[in-house]
């Protein structure tokens, strides 16, 4: 292993039940078709592992990580590695008493997500009512002394309430908002037609945003991603296939991101049959497209093959149906007339029924 593709941070989906049916869920569409999730002993192993490899920070994600009853020991245990350990989650499920033991057996951070600003909308996105609570939750966070995380996944139905969403961020005294937009895959690739914002929708947030930066920089970080079909050129998809980031899914697969064991002709391995250094290393679907030799033209030639490493392996697969594709978001990609369309769909597009989060994604269910 090189210290180009040492692994910072070990994203642990511990489980993908969740009380939530989020229009741009990033589980898996089949999530229902998975096998059991893996135990408190081999999770407990699986980061043991990770930290022999170098990795110094762990986000305890799902689904929602609190419907696992051993989410204590799993604390517990990251705490005795001493990494810095966040838990990602909804809010839904947690009672006071439980944060407050987490705050004792060492958990670092807490991300809650909120929909939206208003009550409503927020719980149409979400599929479930759920806006009140989150907000109680939030409040016991700061309460209770922890950093709070506040994420919101922005798209065409709440992007032109950035202010207001900032607005209850600093009400809520978060310590970062993650102001991150819709990513298309997954169930947001689904929902697409019915999430894209136009251009003139992203500037409008972009600038609110760059101005609540500065006003309130030392306070609250404030973090603005722009969706990759409003960029000229990809961004490094997880800073590059294999390099920094690893992700273990419910079922043990160990994979470089949330959709890789969806591109075909891949072989990922599983935690509980080989050793995560071994994976790291030597797994076939993780050097699929690390370095260089995989690339098509125009990145091959591309100064920026070194910055973005071709974009995203999955939206490349997604919209192209090859993932050794150039992603279709650089304006030099010969597929770039997909994202084109995409934008002028969203500038025309009615509103459209969200497809919802469900068992399977041929069945979805409506909200209203």
């Amino acid at each position: 292993m090189t210290e180009a593709s040492r692994p910072y941070t070990l994203i642990a989906e511990l489980t993908y039940r969740c009380p939530l049916r989020c229009v741009y869920c990033s589980n898996p569409l089949d999530y229902a078709t998975h096998g059991e999730e893996l135990d408190t002993d081999t999770w407990l192993r699986v980061f043991r592992e990770a930290e022999d490899l170098g990795v110094v920070q762990l986000n305890l994600t799902g689904g929602e990580p609190l419907v696992r009853d051993d989410l204590e020991a799993l604390i517990t245990g990251a705490r005795g590695l001493d990494l810095y350990t966040n838990l990602i989650t909804s809010g839904i499920p947690l009672r006071r008493d439980r944060l407050e033991r987490f705050r004792a057996l060492g958990l670092d951070n807490v991300q809650i997500s909120i929909q939206d600003v208003r009550a409503a909308d927020s719980d149409r996105v979400a599929g479930v009512r759920a806006f009140d609570r989150k907000l109680e939750v939030a409040g016991w966070v700061k309460a209770l002394g922890f950093p709070l995380t506040l994420n919101v996944v922005l798209h065409r139905a709440n992007l032109d309430r950035v202010a207001d969403v900032i607005a209850l961020a600093e009400r809520l005294g978060a310590d970062r908002l993650e102001l991150a937009n819709t990513q298309y895959l997954g169930w947001a690739l689904l929902n697409r037609s019915a999430l894209l914002p136009t251009r003139e929708q992203l500037e409008r947030a972009r600038a609110i945003a760059a101005q609540a930066r500065q006003r309130l920089r030392g306070r609250m970080e404030v973090l603005f991603v722009v969706p990759d079909y409003y960029r000229d050129v990809p961004p490094a998809c997880m800073d590059g296939w294999g390099r920094r980031f690893l992700l273990v899914s419910p079922d043990g697969l160990a994979l470089p991101c949330h959709a890789a064991h969806t591109l075909p002709g891949l072989t990922f391995d599983n935690v509980k049959d080989r050793p995560l250094a071994e994976i790291w290393e030597l797994s076939g679907g993780f050097n699929a497209f690390r370095g260089e030799a995989w690339m098509p033209e125009p990145c091959r030639s591309c100064d920026r093959r070194v910055v973005d490493f071709g974009g995203c392996r999955c939206q490349a697969f997604q919209l192209t149906g090859r993932a050794q594709a150039t992603d279709p978001v650089c304006g030099l990609s010969p597929d770039h007339q997909l994202i084109e369309a995409a934008r002028a769909a969203a500038i025309a597009a009615p509103e459209v029924t969200f497809r919802y989060r469900a068992p399977t994604a041929t069945a979805p269910q409506a909200l209203g």
